[in-house]
């Protein structure tokens, strides 16, 4: 599964490193795009905005 995934499941940075094999601040940068590229404040607002925009199953 996917670090966005993940994400949107609620886990935690350390959580998602651990999962998928990652160093905590590899997700921590993911996420950090994430956020840029939806325009959002955080994690909440990414998944609301996402949601809106169809991108969530």
């Amino acid at each position: 599964m996917a670090a966005a995934a993940l994400a949107v499941e609620g886990y935690s940075n350390s959580q998602i490193a651990g999962l998928i094999h990652l160093a905590e601040g590899t997700v921590k940068n993911h996420v950090s795009s994430i956020l840029a590229k939806l325009g959002a404040r955080d994690r909440t607002n990414a998944v609301l905005r996402a949601i809106r925009e169809g991108m969530l199953g």
